[in-house]
């Protein structure tokens, strides 16, 4: 009987110290572990997000400039006025007019080693050649393609050097008598060569810049801003840290640009990519494309390094393995502890082609 009390005492008397340490380091042991498996999930799920982030804002910024590149050119793909210089009224000076340009040098202030992008077009619903000036007094061949605050190109049958134009209104179309809003006479483009030529814009154009600044993608219009003021740049495309792109020539020969290898190829058929800026109106009537990428960056660093080396796209090496418009992010702090995207493609400029190959290119 005082055996069987003892024994229900000592159960009685709940867990000894050893018990209780044990069942605290096994304790200790699962915290651990869940702290662990907690820690791994919640990185995981940063950089994710982070990635996510980068995909989204990479689509949406290359998707805004395909679709400007698309429509580079309408209205001024003509060799009447490619390549002149073009004052704008709000005074900015385009120099070398054309519908894409990369690297203009109306764009200033983007970030180190990235390029940028003039994209030039307007909305008309007229021809692409323009219409005749046939005879003094602002007489045109073709009034019902002008409207009212149309904006117009007036170009020289033979276009002199240096050759400047100015964008200007239509106020009034009476007859065949287009009347400019500041009054000017397009008697001066009618000479022995021929009649002028005047281009109708449409009611709206556009000259659009593309940049990266401060880590992001940025665009201004310089129809309607002073793009010379850093506020007129809106961001369109977070933390996208580089933007490189390469004109596509057919590379039939040219006293412009350099000597092609390989050997002159014609059909306005792309032989080469490169940046090199054609400087008459037959060079750029044979940039038939355009390369870019665009390279995102995800939006929160990581502890460790997981960028070892800068990323590359189609246009890092030319054709013979040599450096050409490589993506450098040294200029960012800690780039090795961010992940990068790169977003690529190639835009056929389908206002040139459309024109064909320019009489006497």
């Amino acid at each position: 009987m005082l055996h069987r009390v003892h024994l229900n005492r000592k159960r009685a008397a709940g867990f000894g110290l050893v018990e209780i340490m044990v069942a605290l380091v096994i304790g200790m042991f699962g915290v651990l572990v869940m702290m662990q498996v907690l820690t791994v999930t919640e990185e995981q799920k940063r950089t994710t997000t982070a990635g996510n982030d980068a995909m989204n804002e990479g689509v949406l910024g290359l998707y805004a400039v395909q679709t400007d590149l698309r429509m580079s050119g309408y209205g001024i793909a003509d060799r009447k006025l490619m390549g002149c210089s073009l004052t704008l009224p709000s005074g900015t000076k385009l120099n070398n007019l054309a519908h894409v340009k990369i690297n203009s040098s109306a764009i200033t202030g983007q970030d180190a080693n990235t390029d940028t992008l003039l994209v030039f077009y307007g909305t008309t619903s007229g021809t692409p050649q323009g219409d005749n000036i046939v005879a003094i007094g602002n007489v045109v061949q073709t009034p019902s393609i002008f409207a009212v605050n149309d904006w117009v190109l007036p170009a020289y049958a033979t276009p002199p050097s240096p050759c400047d134009l100015n964008l200007q209104r239509v106020a009034g179309v009476a007859g065949k008598i287009v009347t400019l809003a500041s009054g000017s006479s397009m008697d001066a483009y009618i000479s022995g060569t021929g009649p002028g030529t005047l281009f109708n814009l449409g009611q709206s154009y556009r000259a659009v810049g593309y940049a990266i600044r401060g880590g992001n993608l940025t665009m201004c219009d310089f129809a309607v801003s002073n793009c010379s003021q850093a506020s007129a740049w809106v961001s369109i495309a977070n933390n996208m840290v580089s933007l490189r792109a390469q004109y596509g020539r057919d590379v039939r020969p040219d006293a412009s640009l350099p000597t092609p290898t390989p050997p002159a190829i014609v059909n306005a058929i792309v032989g080469v990519y490169d940046q090199t800026t054609p400087t008459t109106a037959c060079g750029w009537s044979r940039v038939a494309a355009v390369r870019l990428a665009l390279v995102a960056r995800s939006t929160q660093a990581e502890k460790n390094v997981v960028t070892t080396a800068a990323p590359v796209w189609e246009g890092s090496y030319d054709a013979t393995g040599n450096a050409a418009a490589t993506i450098v992010l040294t200029g960012f702090a800690d780039w090795k502890k961010y992940r990068y995207k790169v977003f690529q493609t190639t835009v056929p400029l389908r206002n040139l082609s459309w024109m064909g190959v320019m009489t006497g290119c």
